[in-house]
Formats: C-alpha cells, structure tokens, sequence
C-alpha cells in the first residue's frame, strides 16, 4: 500500500475480533512507531505491548472511553516522558503504528489523552511520565468502508499564501 492511500483510508475502528496478531507483525507495527522522527531526536515515549486477554480487558475496564480494547488483538500503551514536545512526538509515532498496521490489514483506534491514571498503574508506569494513549489493535469485526470519510472540503480548509486566500488546485 502506498503511503497516501493508507492515510487516503485509514479508519478509526472500534470493534475487533477477539484474534491475536502475528508477532512479527506486532513487532513491526512496534518498529513504526519508534523509528518515528521526534523533536531534537529526544524520543520522549515507552510502547507497552499487551497481548494478554486478562491484561485487555482490565485497561478495557480502565479506560472509559475505550471498553473494546477488551476485544483487540492487542493494544499499546504509549507513556511519555515530560518534555515540551513529547504529546506532538507520541502523536507522530502512533499515527505511524496506526498506519503500518492499516497496511497490514489490522484496524485500530486512539483513547486517552486524559482519564488512564488506573491504566497507568496497572501497567507499571513511573509517576513521572504520562500515559498519553492506549490504542487497540484487531481485525475488524466487520467490513469497513473502503476508507470513505466524512471530511471538510478541500477548498474550506486549505489556503494558499495566507488564511482565507483560496488554494486554487
């Protein structure tokens, strides 16, 4: 798949089959996200990789916004380091696992940025870093839509020059 065509289709899915991933998969989704550029090359995230069933439906109970970790493959837990850029970096490193994995046909989903203290405990992550995210991995329970989203035109959001300068394509 070709890079645009992945970030062209790429799905926020939340429902999985209950499936484990390869693990030479799982491990290169993992390599996506740490060979991530970051700022001044600091590389301020931890990937946790949680595999065990037990293990998913706890951070599944854990994270409000995210039950269906409890059904994932696997998920990744993604803690920071406190540094001025490290939620930006974190962020680029899990759009890379997001996409690696849409490449391997393995959906997914982000929760958190707030309410995983517990998730955090659990896992074992030092109270001086922050449990920016926890993102599940799975095979779709069901078909996805071939990528079809529901975004603002082009013309809305991009400008040429300066903001409300039209891009003219």
């Amino acid at each position: 798949m070709q890079v645009f065509e992945a970030v062209r289709t790429v799905l926020a899915i939340r429902s999985y089959k209950p499936e484990s991933i390869p693990p030479a998969t799982v491990r290169k989704i993992l390599e996506a996200g740490r060979l991530t550029a970051s700022s001044m090359n600091l590389q301020p995230w931890h990937f946790i990789a949680v595999e065990s069933r037990e293990d998913l439906r706890a951070l599944g109970e854990m994270a409000a916004t995210g039950p269906y970790i409890a059904e994932a493959g696997f998920a990744v837990a993604v803690a920071t380091e406190p540094t001025k850029y490290s939620e930006s970096d974190a962020g680029r490193a899990i759009q890379s696992m997001i996409l690696t994995a849409w490449e391997e046909g393995i959906v997914s989903n982000w929760v958190g940025f707030y309410g995983l203290d517990d998730a955090a405990e659990y896992l074992g992550i030092p109270d001086e870093m922050d449990l920016l995210a926890i993102i599940p991995f799975g095979y779709s329970e069901s078909a996805t839509s071939g990528g079809h989203k529901k975004r603002k035109p082009f013309s809305d959001v991009v400008h040429k020059g300066r903001f409300g300068k039209r891009f003219e394509e």
